[in-house]
């Protein structure tokens, strides 16, 4: 079941008598199918991202329904297509936890969706899971954000980049909280490691035109390039500076690029020698991996011709809450959160994960990746890295009533601001 807009609206009347007390409500439906709300764009700009997630989401039930679901009942998949909108986002999260009154909600690519619904679930005492690599800083107990985040991955990459090819870095970034906090994190790396970041630039998600850009990059010469762009029409920035001749002048690493796949939808001459880090990439050789591959392209409606970190996540992220409700013996949500923090861990795609109890977030693998002929080659891997930037403003075991996004904190507690 797919939710656009036009259903939600036919709904929405419905929706005040469930206001009251979801949780009782629920109590009341132990014959009835488990409800996973999964918030997930499939148009409007970035459903290069969601569509796939989605996909992989539908693998995760399909296989914990086929093992004889959870607590002798099936998992049931309610889908909303949230349009990359906020507003929408913001209604389909009170539809799924006030009006269908579901028992988790898998959902959200970029931040601004995190944070337009994660205060709706926690209003509405929902469980959420946020699979989508981000900036770090989310401190809070009802949430679980299984991606990886710049201290697991933009604190490997710089440091590999700047060893290949020199310390003068200049950055490119989304102006939102990914892309700004991001930055940050880039310009304390790059700084640790002795390194100089000549400018910072944020584009608006809609800006196609990167000429003006271009232009100042090729005078300040730097040794390198990080981009933090996100979104298809960013895309436009590669083209443009691989048409400009720069790309075989001044090499390109990113916190963000292949994300969605796009190296195979470029060029070789516009993504060769990129360098990139994420906690999964579908090269990445293990007999678990070539089973998640087979059976995500075996079940999927729609070709999918790149699996990256947040399809891989949103899978397991489905795999790690059946561990805590398996664990719990119960969906009482208290229960599960108490189960997923013990804590749980799963051994899928991306090697094994594993609930960091202090932060909610993922113990996890780490690799770096250079691109080639528009594939993906790991050139370096990590195993087990904890969220150490988020560790820095979160504490749920000392402090476990937290329900904070700590963006400015985090970067002050590491020594940024």
């Amino acid at each position: 079941m797919l939710i656009k807009r036009r259903s939600f609206l036919k709904s929405a009347a419905a929706a005040p008598i469930a206001l009251t007390a979801p949780s009782v409500m629920r109590a009341a439906r132990a014959a009835d199918p488990i409800k996973m709300g999964v918030l997930l764009d499939q148009s409007g700009g970035i459903e290069m991202l969601g569509s796939p997630m989605l996909e992989a989401t539908k693998l995760a039930v399909k296989e914990i329904n086929s093992s004889g679901g959870l607590l002798d009942r099936q998992v049931e998949i309610i889908a909303y297509d949230p349009q990359t909108t906020i507003q929408f986002y913001t209604q389909f999260a009170t539809q799924a936890a006030a009006g269908d009154r579901v028992d988790v909600v898998h959902g959200a690519i970029t931040s601004a969706s995190r944070e337009a619904i994660r205060p709706v679930l926690n209003r509405f005492q929902t469980l959420y899971f946020y699979n989508t690599f981000y900036e770090g800083g989310v401190c809070d107990s009802n949430s679980f954000c299984t991606g990886s985040t710049p201290a697991q991955t933009v604190e490997k990459l710089i440091p590999y980049a700047m060893k290949k090819w020199g310390s003068k870095v200049y950055v490119l970034a989304a102006d939102y909280n990914y892309g700004q906090i991001t930055s940050e994190w880039v310009k304390k790396y790059v700084g640790d490691n002795g390194g100089e970041v000549q400018e910072v630039e944020f584009f608006p998600l809609d800006v196609t035109n990167f000429g003006p850009t271009i232009k100042k990059i090729e005078a300040a010469k730097p040794d390198f390039v990080v981009s933090a762009l996100v979104g298809a029409a960013h895309i436009s920035f590669y083209k443009q500076y691989a048409a400009a001749g720069l790309k075989a002048k001044i090499p390109l690493a990113s916190t963000v690029f292949s994300a969605g796949g796009e190296q195979t939808l470029l060029g070789a001459d516009e993504t060769e020698g990129m360098l990139v880090s994420f906690s999964y990439f579908e090269e990445i050789d293990t007999p678990r991996n070539t089973k998640f591959l087979k059976g995500l392209r075996a079940s999927s409606s729609t070709p999918i011709h790149y699996v990256a970190e947040v399809t891989a996540r949103s899978y397991e992220g489905v795999h790690l809450w059946a561990q805590g409700v398996r664990k719990a013996k119960s969906l009482d949500r208290l229960a599960v959160i108490d189960a997923l923090r013990s804590p749980v861990s799963f051994d899928g795609p991306s090697g094994t994960t594993t609930i960091d109890a202090q932060t909610n977030h993922l113990i996890q693998n780490i690799y770096i990746a250079e691109i080639k002929n528009r594939k993906i080659e790991i050139v370096e891997s990590f195993t087990a890295q904890p969220p150490s930037d988020t560790r820095l403003v979160c504490d749920l075991v000392q402090n476990p009533d937290q329900q904070t996004f700590y963006f400015e904190n985090g970067l002050t507690a590491a020594g940024i601001k």
